[in-house]
């Protein structure tokens, strides 16, 4: 009878430690993940070119009043505590967060300050035309003209495939036109036309 006493408590003692242990997985798995979220989001994404739309994060390390979380406005600025308005379309998240650096150091000292894309939301290109899905559709990758009519379901039965175009505005202001051949890109010829998409871009499909 002993024994078998012994022997439920040992069971019930190893039952009991397993469950605690099974307990812990998803703590220790917060924790791993809360470690990973401490990196800023910057490191990753330094080279990024910002646009009206993206949200950003503005971190100034133990000053909570002039961190900020906010949308970049359609006129490309934000508007920060102490430095006032600032434009930030078309600047890198590295190139900004060397300018904020220096405008912080006027009036705090030693500023340490952590940007980071918290939502991009302006890599859009535009889809009009004879394609099945016309719409705006987000470059989430690295995306060619063929990849984005693709993201429109293609063309329709009545598309003009070989006149293709693709309006971008660069960085001048001005606009460029360049053509798209579907038919001999889908056979394999003339690839040079199957272009990177850029931000903006819109192709239209006649």
């Amino acid at each position: 009878m002993k024994k078998h006493t012994r022997r439920c408590i040992g069971g019930f003692i190893r039952g009991l430690t397993l469950f605690i242990y099974v307990l812990q997985l998803p703590l220790a798995a917060q924790a791993d993940e809360q470690k990973t979220r401490s990196v800023p989001v910057a490191v990753q994404y330094e080279d990024y070119t910002i646009g009206a739309g993206d949200i950003l994060e503005i971190t100034v390390w133990k000053n909570e009043e002039l961190s900020k979380k906010l949308p970049v406005r359609p006129d490309g600025k934000i508007s920060l505590p102490l430095v006032g308005e600032i434009m930030v379309e078309g600047k890198k998240v590295k190139e900004l967060s060397s300018q904020l650096q220096e405008m912080y150091s006027r009036y705090v000292t030693g500023p340490i300050i952590y940007l980071s894309v918290q939502q991009v939301n302006s890599m859009n290109v535009y889809i009009i035309g004879r394609v099945n899905t016309p719409g705006v559709r987000p470059l989430i990758s690295k995306t060619n003209v063929l990849q984005g009519l693709a993201m429109a379901a293609g063309l329709t039965p009545f598309a003009e495939g070989n006149h293709i175009k693709i309006f971008r505005t660069e960085d001048d202001g001005t606009t460029s036109i360049l053509e798209f051949d579907y038919d001999d890109v889908s056979r394999g010829r003339n690839l040079q036309q199957n272009i990177l998409l850029k931000r903006g871009d819109v192709i239209v499909v006649p």
